[in-house]
């Protein structure tokens, strides 16, 4: 989050003392093999690019939109080169007005009531997603698109995590979730139930930390919606890469040029933390990185003159990320350089 200050450009960092990164595992082959066809991939039928709508995730800054702008019209260009009627390229920042559509849910009953009348599945991609569509059509090809499915590149949690809520502790490798990176789709019937579920039950919380994890939980539906189905063609390998030459999405290769790096006097580091932690994960802090930065603050659920920390008023939750925080973060943020 920026903010103009007292001519000065101020950046507000919030980091946090508690394990955000999950532990995680992902499939992909390297062969070019087609896989054998298991039993749930009955009967699948020819896709044509007609049958498919690509969203890719774009966000209304500047700069997001002209990646994905960019991508969509790599998309439309690489349709006329394989001799089919364009497909439906959606912008997900311009679907509408709303500015939660970036969490998929809140977009997917707009989505499936005006593409899933025409279209057979719904393929999502990130604003620096390739996708190959010869290869992608080959791949839906596979499965039937009258029955619900979930595709992507599998990632698996090796160990609970905090930013997935400790969901499947006894067996938490047991879950698959999609990589959004390397692309995901769902099949239209899905689409559609999953988008009257949105209407009359929207998810309990517009608090989003790992987005992939959560869709893949709301599409479960505790058992009784569909998992997410691991397709190997849908990599995370850099585009152009050998290993990529069977993929049907992988990974651009673009690096943005970012401009002059910003002064570290103009930004705010904001830590929050909490009591128990006062001991243990502060010194940590204080003995690594905290004198990189300029400006620096603890927040916490009590004073401590000696780190110090700025109470705020808010206690601490056990297991839970607590979201508020952030809100008083900025009532103590310094509005100007010191």
């Amino acid at each position: 989050m920026s903010r103009y200050t007292a001519g000065h450009n101020v950046i507000y960092f919030c980091c946090s003392l508690l394990s955000f990164v999950p532990s995680c595992n992902a499939l992909n082959d390297d062969s070019c093999e087609k896989p054998p066809r298991s039993g749930a991939e009955m009967y699948g039928r020819h896709i044509e690019l007609r049958d498919v709508v690509f969203v890719i995730q774009s966000q209304r800054n500047s700069y997001h939109t002209q990646r994905a702008e960019q991508r969509r019209k790599e998309i439309l260009h690489q349709a006329q080169t394989v001799t089919q009627s364009s497909p439906d390229v959606v912008l997900l920042h311009k679907l509408s007005h709303y500015d939660g559509n970036w969490s998929i849910l809140p977009a997917l009953p707009r989505l499936a009531l005006q593409y899933c009348q025409t279209s057979l599945w719904i393929m999502f991609l990130q604003e620096e997603t390739i996708v190959n569509l010869h290869n992608l059509l080959q791949v839906l090809s596979r499965f039937s698109p009258g029955k619900e499915w979930f595709l992507g590149r599998s990632l698996h949690d090796d160990e609970p995590t905090i930013i997935h809520h400790y969901a499947f502790s006894e067996d938490p490798y047991s879950f698959a979730y999609p990589d959004f990176m390397a692309g995901w789709a769902i099949s239209c019937p899905l689409a559609k139930r999953t988008a009257e579920r949105v209407n009359y039950e929207p998810p309990k919380s517009d608090f989003t930390i790992d987005l992939q994890h959560e869709i893949a939980l709301y599409i479960w539906e505790e058992g009784r919606g569909p998992t997410l189905t691991a397709v190997n063609e849908f990599c995370s390998e850099l585009h152009g890469s050998s290993s990529a030459k069977c993929c049907a999405t992988a990974v651009n290769t673009y690096l943005s040029a970012c401009g002059k790096p910003v002064l570290k006097e103009d930004v705010f580091v904001a830590v929050k933390t909490c009591q128990r932690f006062h001991r243990d994960r502060v010194p940590i802090v204080k003995q690594t990185w905290e004198k990189d930065a300029a400006s620096l603050e603890y927040y916490s659920d009590v004073t401590d003159s000696i780190i110090p920390t700025v109470h705020l008023g808010v206690p601490n939750t056990e297991r839970v990320y607590p979201s508020s925080h952030g809100y008083f973060q900025l009532d103590y943020a310094p509005c100007h350089k010191t």
